[in-house]
């Protein structure tokens, strides 16, 4: 510690020098009073070049944002919050972390021992406040004079990064408490960069990646080798990834993929996947079921997995919280197919069903290019007004997701927010090689648009060209208002909000309850109407803001030049 240096900030700096050291490019602060020490450190790295910083004012907003960043990096991202209300304010995004898989660092700035349980100004039991969800949580005592408190943090960054990116990634706590000075000024002054836009590429920078905290690298399991006998489908749901079209592509097997679960493509793609199940003749011979990731999106699979007559492996890192709604899985890290013919009667038994029942419910016409050079000027007449009334169609749900989905290039990436939207797409959408992500861990409306704010913020970091699309509903942005603060100083992302505005949550129409209660009930609790005026809340935010009513408007405005945020509102009705 140098001369004139608080403990808090000798403290504070040497764990930021390791985090980035460790990998770490982004981090997120909320500002307060006994954080500084953490949040001018981060600030100092920035200004150095060495960190891409977020600041944010809703300790919520600000988890999801670091959930978005994490989500899309693969790395772990810190996340500074003073003591009090502020940590349980985190609780949202580190339970869809844990949930989900994905790295966070929680670093709550707490009170000194001296100043716990006395009824201290916002002091309460915050250590551990995560329970089971945090990876690891440690409750260290103030940075004091004595020893190197250095050292001490580099210590407690590499357990944190160790830890977060482990075998089962996930968020993390480091509870501090510090005692005034709760910092100092550094000693050379500092200039703010004018932008997020550094002379220094961060990607660039040297540094042992992330894994490397990892001491020794572990060891890939050997794999579960199956037999292909048994007739088998494979399930892929939120965040399998492409472990799970591969499986089924090997194995020539019947792949049911979600929209959100990065495996939605291939040949043995099964799209309408919902009838097929629910048909004597298809799911009723299945055998054998492979899961991968998590299945939240249709009844219909928790209902095959709880058959008595069906073998379940699920595939999983670790034993926790396993995907088995009928209590009988068997777990497995890695599958392999034996050696072996392939069954192309059981998987074209489902291809060509599946074929035929997409054909009988497509929307999409094909254009009568003989009437279009026809030499009756009648017939061309017909032709036009055909043509003109397609383009001049009332978006439904259906031709939402299809329009986002097919504005949607690789490079490009697809958020999902929980509505009915999402159900729409996982109904209709055909396969598409696309990173598409969904806080699905705890299906939440939660934090959307800070969730896809992070995502879009990582993802331009690396590249220049795509952008993010979210498609969600009125209530879920609602829900995540604050989101939308822009911050002066900072990059903004290219985004755009389509919001599907049915005003209210309609998604309960479709369940039971809306058969069993009057509509005057329903339409109180349930549906939660709201009349919010749309371009209005863009503005205010600082948006660009486009409605879309018809195709032509929907695909105009998905196509138009991003460079920052938009909002798209799409009037849909309430059926």
């Amino acid at each position: 510690m140098t001369a004139g240096d608080s403990p808090a900030s000798t403290y504070a700096r040497g764990l930021v020098a390791e985090l980035i050291r460790l990998g770490v490019r982004d981090a997120v602060v909320c500002p307060g009073s006994r954080s500084q020490a953490w949040a001018l450190a981060f600030a100092e790295a920035e200004a150095d070049g060495r960190i891409r910083l977020r600041v944010r004012i809703d300790e919520r907003s600000a988890g999801f944002l670091a959930l978005g960043l994490a989500a899309e990096s693969g790395r772990p991202v810190p996340l500074v919050v003073t003591s009090g209300t502020a940590v349980a304010n985190l609780h949202p995004a580190v339970l869809e972390a844990h949930h989900s898989r994905i790295p966070l660092i929680v670093l709550s700035a707490d009170r000194p021992a001296e100043l716990r349980g006395i009824r201290a100004n916002q002091t309460t039991a915050q250590a551990h406040l995560f329970g089971t969800a945090a990876r690891l949580s440690l409750d260290e005592p103030a940075p004091d004079a004595d020893g190197d408190q250095a050292e001490r943090a580099a210590g407690h960054a590499r357990a944190a990064v160790a830890a977060a990116i482990g075998e089962v990634p996930g968020p993390v706590q480091l509870n501090v408490g510090f005692r005034e000075p709760l910092s100092t000024a550094r000693a050379e002054a500092i200039a703010l960069p004018e932008s997020a836009e550094f002379d220094t590429d961060i990607a660039d920078i040297e540094a042992p990646a992330t894994a490397e905290a990892r001491t020794p690298e572990p060891v890939a399991p050997e794999p579960q080798v199956l037999e292909r006998g048994p007739r088998t489908v494979v399930i892929a749901g939120n965040g399998a990834g492409p472990d799970a079209e591969e499986l089924a592509h090997q194995g020539g097997w019947p792949l049911i993929a979600e929209v959100s679960s990065g495996s939605r493509y291939g040949r043995a793609l099964i799209v309408p996947y919902r009838d097929l199940l629910d048909s004597p003749e298809y799911g009723g011979l299945i055998e054998r079921v492979i899961v991968f990731g998590h299945p939240t999106l249709s009844r219909q699979i928790p209902a095959l997995l709880r058959r008595t007559d069906v073998e379940t492996w699920v595939v999983s890192a670790d034993g926790i919280e396993l995907f088995d709604p009928g209590h009988s899985a068997q777990r497995a890290p890695r599958i392999a197919v034996a050696a072996g013919p392939i069954d192309r009667d059981w998987l074209g038994h489902w291809v060509v069903a599946a074929r035929e029942i997409t054909a009988e419910r497509s929307t999409d016409v094909a254009p009568d290019l003989e009437a279009a050079h026809s030499h009756d000027p009648a017939t061309r007449l017909a032709y036009v007004r055909e043509e003109f009334k397609a383009v001049r169609a009332r978006v439904d749900r259906r031709l939402l997701v299809e329009s986002v989905w097919r504005a949607t290039w690789p490079h490009d990436r697809l958020v999902f927010g929980a509505s009915r939207l999402i159900r729409v797409a996982d109904e209709v959408l055909p396969g598409k090689k696309l990173r598409v992500f969904a806080n699905r861990g705890l299906a939440g409306i939660d934090g959307t648009i800070a969730t896809s704010t992070g995502i879009a913020l990582a993802q331009q970091a690396e590249s220049e060209t795509g952008l993010t699309r979210v498609v969600l509903g009125d209530l879920t942005l609602l829900h995540d208002v604050g989101g939308m603060l822009r911050v002066p100083g900072e990059q903004s992302p290219r985004i755009q909000i389509i919001v599907g505005n049915d005003h209210g949550g309609t998604i309960f129409a479709g369940l039971e309850v809306a058969e069993s209660t009057p509509d005057a009930l329903a339409e109180r609790v349930l549906y939660t109407p709201q009349e919010v005026d749309l371009e209005a809340l863009a503005r205010a935010y600082g948006w660009e803001y486009r409605r879309a009513k018809t195709r032509a408007d929907l695909d105009q405005a998905l196509t138009a030049p991003t460079t920052g945020p938009v909002l798209i509102e799409v009037p849909l009705t309430r059926d």
